[in-house]
């Protein structure tokens, strides 16, 4: 009778395991993914530290590529999950009105239900911080030449005022992102004016302004980067309001979320705490103190509570 009841016992926790989240394992694996930059880095190795320590099998992607490589290959099935940006929500789905990226609840449920509908791509919750595409100068030029805004910047560049700025492809060829700031601020930069970089690795472009490397005083930045201070750059404003909201959240194939449910609600209060003030410092320890992004996660996440 008491063998019978421990086999009984031992079915049971079997199922409960299979059922409930923490208790099962071998579940996966799952391939994470992000993009080759600071952030994509820190917030794709927070997923793969939160999703390891609930019993996960993961793969690390981390550091894949730029937005278009990453982008196919979650929608190839090459990876199950990456963090990505709400306002790339206009840049993925053209045929949408432009204004609506430029509100956060807006961006963010357009993008969630077109990636379902279209992709089978799901969007999970957003961190509540911004990290637009900016344009950053040196803080010796913008003191000298009064430059505050970018409507500063095209009229100096009007005078013909030295710039040269140092961004990604992705940065110069993307109708949201220089073209978008050129068009709405009435000024163009030619081949001289810029030195393009591989991947979109902000650290590279801000330590290259930072460095006058190549005659270089400007570069392309986030809203989240934590070096610019750092390194005395100074983030011209966007006062027109051209660029969309770019709130990260992490998005995950539907067919892996649905198997996975509680992917959901061990992810969302890791980004529901990332605001502005802490995505910069979480950068900065990476961009310019030089640390690794997995120990930068980690650290913060036990910090929080919430490894």
């Amino acid at each position: 009778m008491r063998k019978t009841l421990l086999a009984l016992t031992g079915v049971i926790l079997l199922l409960l395991g299979t059922a409930l989240p923490g208790f099962s394992q071998g579940k996966g694996p799952i391939v994470v993914g992000s993009k080759i930059d600071t952030e994509g880095a820190l917030l794709g190795q927070m997923i793969l530290h939160v999703l390891g320590a609930n019993g996960f099998d993961v793969v690390d992607r981390t550091e894949f590529g730029p937005t278009n490589l990453v982008r196919q290959a979650i929608i190839s099935g090459q990876i199950d999950i990456y963090p990505e940006y709400t306002g790339n929500g206009g840049f993925f789905f053209a045929d949408t009105d432009p204004k609506i990226w430029k509100d956060r609840e807006q961006g963010f449920q357009t993008v969630k239900r077109l990636d379902r509908e279209r992709n089978s791509i799901a969007w999970l919750t957003p961190a509540p911080a911004n990290n637009t595409w900016a344009i950053a100068v040196r803080q010796d030029l913008a003191d000298e030449e009064e430059l505050r805004t970018l409507e500063d910047l095209s009229a100096y560049l009007a005078q013909g005022g030295k710039f040269k700025i140092a961004c990604s492809e992705e940065f110069v060829t993307r109708p949201d992102a220089l073209p978008a700031f050129q068009e709405a601020y009435g000024f163009t930069l030619s081949d001289d004016k810029m030195l393009v970089l591989s991947g979109g690795n902000t650290a590279q472009t801000a330590k290259a302004a930072a460095q006058k490397i190549s005659g270089v005083n400007a570069a392309m930045a986030y809203g989240t980067d934590g070096a610019l201070a750092a390194l005395g750059l100074v983030v011209l404003e966007d006062s027109k309001s051209v660029q969309p909201v770019y709130e990260p959240a992490p998005i995950i194939r539907a067919v892996i979320l649905d198997q996975y449910p509680e992917i959901e609600w061990l992810l969302t209060p890791v980004f529901k705490d990332l605001d502005r003030e802490t995505l910069q410092a979480l950068n900065a320890r990476i961009a310019v103190e030089g640390r690794e992004a997995r120990d930068v996660a980690e650290e913060h996440l036990r910090s929080r509570n919430l490894l």
